[in-house]
């Protein structure tokens, strides 16, 4: 692909290469994670740091942004690195250190201590990074050593301190946040400390006795015979990561360390295992996995956005400019609308594909859901067919919230044909909603939702419903159970994408056979109600006869169908293929220019660099620019942009007419 700089390619719009990057190292993303994270660059500089890394080794953020890694962990190029400077760029290598490295971590003040890093590489456009979570493991160390001292002494005592050091010991073990879990070689257990108590929710006299598989996931049974046959032949397990099962039945991830128990005689008699709980640790990384993929593909939906509705613009134009000189009973007449139907679709599709990855622009209005639902259900019942009962139950007297209506209707529809091709025999769609005050511990499970007043949208269908493992997959984008040819797998994926713009979540259930259930918590806007007023009616488009405008557009046919739609319209026209020729039009033009109108993204001078040309010698003049990337896309890279009015390619001449009145006054 050529280069920005090429002087024969007009250049694409560099989609932000920084995105998922800035997704990494924003401070909220890296305060969800417990453990200290140091954000590193593939050269071991340190990118960004959380505030327990702060309160762990005693340094300020400022005072780490910018040094090496070795100021924290020293024995990172010693040991396991050595020879391997480069190892934080090279992913495979990473992968083969495993979970978690026990290494020596350094406070501010000099002194030393155990720490356990797990590495975790991410790669950007603009290289490989690396999440490094990082534990203080002094107190498991401290134990793992005082067990193979008593293992070592146990033949050299007397039974009295034989009793007086397995008390301390005792009181050693319990005092870990770790949960310490001895059983033996049959996986029976012995011993439960208060760690583990609290990480599982059973007491000891519930557990002690019973079988260590109490604690795993039916989906795994061979895995604890495995476990003891390794240490029934003395081998230690470390950073092993698996799943147990609490009490009141939540799965944990977890990373074990696991060491054989012997007795006096060196005969292996049990095993201690010393377990973490990384659920945070894998639920940040997984967000930051599902961020990547949506990244991933919002860069080529960004890519081709701008090029296609640059064609869409062509042909929406030629329609504008046919549809004025055909008459409405002629037989050319339907062709007309019917490309006019085929553009809209385009247009239609490739906001959908923007949607969920949150490129869109919005017009965030405030609505009420139990008043909006009663305008889209109209929408749907077409769709839905006569086989098909749509029920609505407002569960509260009002629901607002603050969210696009536009988006909104596209949940709604998406889930509407979702529930359709569920309900092939029909069935009943149900639309419900309520009002919930969201707590601290709904909230940290469904991060990064913020505690407070919430509106819920539940959507059901009492459809053939679907598996857990389909249920997991659903808000992917491109993922689809459909046949071939009958859906893109956008449509959930746009659903995720409009609901976390807003701030939200959306959670699904569904059973196979018992149907489905679609959740959509929207935060409470109903502290902005009196903001809700009658908008103003539009005023009729005016001719401006007299009014001059300079059009720069580096797409020769854009360029010709946009001054036609402006000549009809009594403007007075200026054309430029690019920023040059057009600052030699300003320069040499006798009369007034009353507005530029621009497209962004040209070769060489970008319609930004040409505002600011503009406005030193012409201040007075009016500007607005036209592309075929949404605002909020193209402000990543181009800030400027936003205090510009913007016309989105492809537009109408009701648009292109409302966007110049609006703006010439």
């Amino acid at each position: 692909m050529p280069s920005a700089s090429s002087p024969t390619d007009k250049p694409r719009f560099p989609l932000s290469a920084q995105t998922t990057e800035e997704t990494l190292l924003s401070s909220q993303f890296l305060e969800t994670i417990p453990d200290a994270i140091v954000a590193v660059q593939s050269d071991g500089t340190i990118l960004q740091v959380n505030s327990q890394t702060e309160q762990l080794f005693g340094y300020a953020k400022g005072e780490l942004i910018g040094q090496k890694i070795e100021v924290l962990v020293p024995q990172r190029f010693r040991g396991v690195h050595r020879g391997h400077r480069s190892s934080f760029a090279e992913e495979p290598k990473i992968r083969r250190m495993g979970a978690g490295l026990d290494l020596k971590g350094r406070r501010r003040d000099g002194s030393e201590f155990d720490v356990e890093i797990s590495l975790s590489p991410v790669v950007t456009d603009s290289g490989t990074l690396v999440l490094s979570a990082i534990r203080d493991i002094s107190d498991r160390k401290r134990i793992e050593a005082e067990l193979r001292r008593a293992n070592e002494e146990l033949d050299k005592r007397t039974a009295k301190e034989i009793g007086q050091y397995r008390a301390r010991l005792a009181s050693i073990i319990d005092s870990s946040e770790d949960a310490i879990i001895g059983k033996d070689l049959d996986g029976t257990i012995t011993s439960w400390n208060r760690g583990a108590q609290r990480m599982y929710g059973y007491d000891p006299d519930e557990v002690i006795g019973k079988n260590i598989s109490l604690l795993t996931s039916k989906d795994r049974p061979d895995e604890i015979p495995s476990i003891l046959a390794r240490i029934k032949h003395g081998e230690h397990i470390t950073h092993y990561e698996t799943i147990r099962v609490t009490k009141d039945g939540r799965r944990l991830n977890v990373s074990i360390s696991i060491s054989p128990i012997r007795d006096a005689g060196g005969v292996i008699v049990g095993a201690s295992a010393i377990a973490r709980d990384v659920t945070e640790q894998r639920r940040a990384e997984e967000h930051l996995r599902q961020a990547q993929k949506m990244e991933a593909v919002g860069r080529l939906a960004g890519g081709l956005a701008h090029d296609f509705n640059n064609i869409l613009g062509i042909i929406t134009a030629c329609t504008e400019l046919l549809r004025g000189r055909v008459e409405p009973s002629t037989e050319s007449a339907p062709f007309i609308a019917n490309i006019r139907k085929a553009v809209e679709r385009g247009t239609s599709l490739t906001r959908q594909l923007l949607a969920f990855t949150r490129k869109t622009a919005v017009n965030p209005q405030l609505i009420d859901l139990n008043t909006h639902l009663k305008d889209v259900v109209k929408l749907i019942r077409p769709l839905m067919g006569d086989d098909v009962e749509i029920v609505v139950q407002p569960r509260c007297d009002s629901a607002i919230v603050e969210i696009d209506p536009g988006h909104f209707d596209q949940v709604v529809l998406n889930l509407a044909v979702n529930s359709r091709d569920a309900m092939p025999r029909g069935g009943k769609f149900i639309l419900e909603t309520s009002s919930m005050q969201l707590d601290d511990a709904f909230t940290e499970q469904h991060r990064p939702m913020k505690p407070g007043h919430y509106m819920v949208l539940a959507v059901s269908d009492t459809g053939v419903g679907m598996d857990q493992a389909t249920a997991s997959r659903i808000f992917e984008p491109f993922f689809t159970t459909k046949e071939v040819g009958k859906g893109t797998g956008l449509g959930l994926a746009t659903v995720y994408g409009i609901v976390q713009h807003s701030r939200g979540l959306v959670w699904v259930y569904s059973e196979p056979g018992r149907g489905t259930t679609f959740k959509i918590y929207l935060p409470s806007a109903e502290e902005k109600l009196g903001a809700i007023a009658d908008a103003p009616p539009e005023a009729a488009v005016r001719r401006r006869d007299g009014t001059t405008i300079l059009v720069v557009e580096d797409d020769a046919i854009m360029l010709n169908l946009t001054r036609q739609l402006l000549v009809e319209n009594g403007f007075t026209v200026l054309e430029a293929k690019d920023g040059m020729i057009a600052l030699e039009l300003v320069r040499s033009h006798p009369g007034p220019i009353h507005l530029l109108l621009t497209d962004v993204v040209m070769r060489g001078m970008s319609g930004p660099e040409l505002v600011a040309a503009v406005s030193e010698s012409h201040p007075s003049v009016k500007t607005v620019f036209m592309s075929g990337y949404t605002g909020e896309l193209i402000a990543q890279d181009q800030p400027a942009v936003l205090k510009v009015p913007l016309l989105e390619k492809p537009f109408t001449r009701a648009a292109l007419y409302k966007i110049l009145d609006t703006t010439l006054g």
